[in-house]
Formats: structure tokens, C-alpha cells, sequence
């Protein structure tokens, strides 16, 4: 075999293990399935309950609506005319699906300048800042994930208006967060053994 095909053989095999998984965990309505296949996430997601007070479920919620735990999750892309590109729908990126100028609030208030929204730890210490800032702003409990969820999408000035008055879809979507958060606080409690 040539040094050239060995050298590609290598490099291919070196790219597919890539730098981590970009797919979704498989059996998004199981918490225990997740954290079972991804423990990193859990260990984050500790982490910031330990920091912030926000509870695991409720940041699982929250992850599944905004990115199904695709790290690289992005907004799709707007067509004109239904083809020619026009640009993403907003700035919104990674797991928590922050959008840039919050994001870049973030890195100034906590994160650093090397903070991640790929990274599942920046993401969820993102959340918990992002949440206790809508605590002291808009007084919704951060085990509230309907409300928190409301305010996480529309923003605290949103919020505050009641902008998500008007959109029944939101509303839905919001309640499905608040039952997934507690469907995810059930099953967290008999896989924790």
C-alpha cells in the first residue's frame, strides 16, 4: 500500500471520530435514556443546579424545545422566493439556542470569552445565569418551566408586556416544556440509583 492511501486511510478514519456527537440522544422522552448515553450532559446540568438553583428537569426541558440536545443546533434557513437564501431566522445557536448579543452578555457577566455554546457545561451555566436574571426581573420561580420557558423566548421585556398573550402556538409550546419538565422529574427519580 502507498503512503499516500495509508495517509488518507488514517486521516479518514481520524475525521470520523470527529469532535463529538452533533445527533440528538436517541429517546428524548426518557431523562434516564439520556443521561444514560450522554453523562456529561447530567454532570452539567448538576453543576448548574448547584450554581444557579435551577432545577435539572426544567433545563432539560428547556434543551429538548430549543435543540433536541443537538449542540450545533441552528434556526433554519429563510428562502425568497422558496429558493434563493435570505439568512438564518435569528442569531439563535448551540444547545441553549442563545442568540448572539445575549450570548456575548453572557461571556462579559460569567462565561469568559472562551465560552461555548457548543459546550453542554457553558450552555447550562448560560441558562441558569439567563433564568436567575428573569427571577429577579419578572419574579417567575426557577422551577416554573412554563413561565421561565415563556420568558426565555419572548425575553424579560417580552415577557413582562405579555407578548406571548398573542401567540397561541407559544402557549402550547410552553405548556408541552412545563409537562416535559414533569415527565423528566419523574424519570430523574428512579434512575439516579
Amino acid at each position: 500500500m502507498s503512503r499516500f492511501l495509508r495517509a488518507a486511510i488514517i486521516l479518514m478514519f481520524v475525521a470520523s471520530c470527529g469532535g463529538g456527537s452533533s445527533k440528538a440522544p436517541r429517546n428524548l422522552d426518557n431523562a434516564c435514556s439520556i443521561i444514560k448515553q450522554r453523562p456529561k450532559i447530567y454532570r452539567a446540568m448538576k453543576k448548574t443546579q448547584r450554581k444557579w438553583g435551577v432545577p435539572v428537569h426544567v433545563q432539560m426541558a428547556v434543551i429538548h424545545q430549543e435543540s433536541k440536545f443537538i449542540p450545533d443546533a441552528r434556526t433554519p434557513v429563510q428562502y425568497v422566493l422558496g429558493v434563493l437564501p435570505m439568512g438564518r431566522q435569528s442569531s439563535a445557536y448551540g444547545y441553549a439556542q442563545a442568540l448572539d448579543a445575549t450570548w456575548k452578555e453572557y461571556q462579559r457577566a460569567e462565561g469568559g470569552r472562551s465560552a461555548k455554546r457548543t459546550d453542554i457545561k457553558d450552555a447550562t451555566d448560560f441558562m441558569g445565569w439567563y433564568m436567575n436574571g428573569t427571577r429577579d426581573v419578572t419574579g417567575i420561580p426557577l422551577s416554573d418551566a412554563r413561565g421561565q420557558y415563556l420568558a426565555y423566548h419572548e425575553g424579560r421585556t417580552g415577557y413582562l408586556r405579555g407578548t406571548y398573550k398573542g401567540k397561541s402556538w407559544l402557549m402550547r409550546v410552553s405548556s408541552e416544556v412545563a409537562s416535559r419538565s414533569n415527565t423528566y422529574r419523574s424519570q430523574l427519580a428512579s434512575c439516579r440509583r
